[in-house]
């Protein structure tokens, strides 16, 4: 049951309710993708989907995780492999059935943010203090696995937000971190094949990019060290979201440029 009901919250990511729904786009090839919110926006809440690297090469890998379908630890060996920092978005029922995956997420240096305690719709969430008590019990469940503090990363669960929950989460310390980049990997009993997979990952690679993968991919599990190494042949390095967000300075957000050949 709670897989199910977590497969029916994903499902329904392109089905906005009552906030705005996440979304982004490649205008063209080359070409800087757009959100539908823009930098300077998500800026003013410590929110963000894409880093302010200029020209650099640099991508910020991230997995969504409500549950574990085993696949998660296949996809630690390959981060480990590519010494690959990644930040591991986690309901709070994961971070307690789970604790000895979290542990090794922890210590192999990959960052554990919040992904709420039961998924909900968030814009529906309008009292700051039911909005912090999704957040803040996942931060105790956190500590009592592994002892220290919750980072304050924040994702969405399906990217459904508004403006008063961005601004909740500023000012429970959290940033928001939507992506650039993502594909319809979470059906497990629909997974797309590896050529669509690697296709699809490769093609929407960008300077800055925040890639979304989910742990219960079957495809991501298997094509994980292709997709890594077919990024670094490309001139890729993977950075963490402390360097993420290092990398703006309020005011002077990412300009439209073309990426690097």
């Amino acid at each position: 049951m709670k897989k199910l009901l977590f497969l029916l919250c994903i499902i329904l990511m392109a089905t906005p309710v009552f906030g705005e729904n996440w979304g982004i786009y490649f205008p063209k090839d080359g070409a800087r993708p757009e959100g539908n919110a823009t930098d300077e926006h998500l800026l003013q809440f410590d929110a963000y989907f894409m880093g302010n690297v200029n020209d650099e090469k640099v991508m910020y890998l991230t997995f969504d995780a409500g549950y574990e379908n085993n696949f998660t630890a296949k996809m630690l060996d390959v981060l480990k492999k590519h010494e690959a920092p990644a930040a591991f978005f986690l309901v709070g029922t994961y971070i307690r059935d789970c604790p000895e995956l979290v542990l090794r997420m922890v210590e192999e240096g990959h960052i554990v943010a919040n992904h709420t305690m039961s998924h909900p719709d968030m814009s529906k969430i309008s009292s700051k203090e039911a909005f912090a008590k999704e957040l803040t019990v996942v931060e105790e469940i956190y500590k009592e696995v592994t002892g220290k503090d919750l980072p304050k990363f924040y994702r969405p669960p399906r990217g459904v937000y508004n403006e008063t929950n961005l601004r909740h989460a500023k000012e429970l310390g959290y940033k928001t971190v939507f992506w650039t980049t993502a594909y319809k990997d979470w059906e497990v009993k629909n997974q797309p094949s590896h050529y669509d997979a690697m296709s699809k990952l490769t093609k929407r690679a960008y300077p800055g990019a925040i890639i979304l993968l989910h742990n219960i991919s079957k495809t991501n599990a298997e094509v994980l060290d292709q997709l890594l190494t077919k990024y670094k042949e490309m001139g890729y390095r993977f950075e963490d979201l402390e360097h993420l967000t290092r990398s703006f300075s309020i005011g002077t957000p990412t300009k439209t440029t073309p990426p690097p050949d």
